[in-house]
């Protein structure tokens, strides 16, 4: 029974080598997890109905949530799941402030989507590691940005005139101290300039403001634009980094006479 014993030893051998080989993979996969920012997208809602071609029924008068996203991660953990009870302390302001615009009388599915594919990436932080923490962490920067007073501020309101996209990162610069970035749908058939959708405000993983995009960067000072769809809610993806030029900031639905 000797004569067995190499092959034992071979067999351990191999197990040893496979399992040298999965951790190697796996360690790939968690570089696939590693980010460097968190990005605060805030969107206005008249531009979201646009977006997914949806008549929405009196879509919110300020700017909303979309998410909390880290940069170069999702789905960081597919079996940690949604569970809505853990957030329901936290119902109102998110039904005020991050509601589903599309689907206002089911807004938990949105809030599943940001948690499982956004959440459970930015959960790396001690801050944002659980689902409360996550919700009430991003509720609490919007509330700190404060971007709608900011822009009524900046006597940056909604019109039927446009605005130059680069008169607003400049002024938004001069209130929070870094570069933010500004989305846009791009002019669709009749239509002369773009639309603006989405703000973003960008923060270090110790939660502290950062610009969004440095010199030289797509859609920096100094760098191309990129192009190429952007996911938006609901299935919407037309939106890109707006072009230096005009942009139309539409009105609410009845908001002019």
């Amino acid at each position: 029974m000797r004569p067995a014993a190499p092959h034992r030893l071979l067999l351990s051998s191999l197990c040893l080598a496979l399992c040298c080989l999965g951790g190697a993979r796996g360690s790939r996969r968690s570089d696939n997890h590693e980010w460097k920012k968190l990005i605060m997208v805030h969107h206005w809602p008249v531009t979201v109905c646009k977006e997914v071609e949806n008549d929405c029924r009196d879509p919110p008068d300020y700017w909303t949530i979309h998410g909390l996203w880290p940069d170069k991660a999702e789905e960081c953990n597919g079996s940690w799941h949604f569970h809505l009870e853990e957030i329901k302390d936290l119902m109102p302001e998110m039904k005020m402030y991050w509601p589903d615009v599309i689907h206002p009388l089911n807004h938990s599915h949105f809030w599943k989507h940001e948690w499982e594919k956004h959440g459970t990436c930015a959960a790396q932080l001690d801050a944002l590691n659980s689902q409360k923490k996550y919700f009430g962490g991003s509720l609490d920067l919007y509330r700190d940005l404060n971007l709608n007073s900011m822009l009524q501020k900046l006597g940056i309101k909604p019109s039927i005139n446009y605005y130059q996209v680069s008169d607003i990162k400049d002024a938004l610069a001069s209130i929070y101290g870094v570069i933010p970035k500004i989305q846009c749908l791009p002019p669709q058939q009749g239509e002369e300039v773009q639309t603006i959708g989405q703000i973003e405000l960008c923060f270090t993983k110790e939660l502290r403001l950062r610009n969004c995009t440095e010199p030289g960067e797509p859609g920096g000072p100094g760098g191309p634009a990129p192009r190429g769809p952007r996911t938006g809610v609901s299935g919407g993806t037309g939106l890109e980094v707006c072009e230096d030029g005009p942009a139309f900031y539409p009105p609410p639905p009845g908001a002019l006479p």
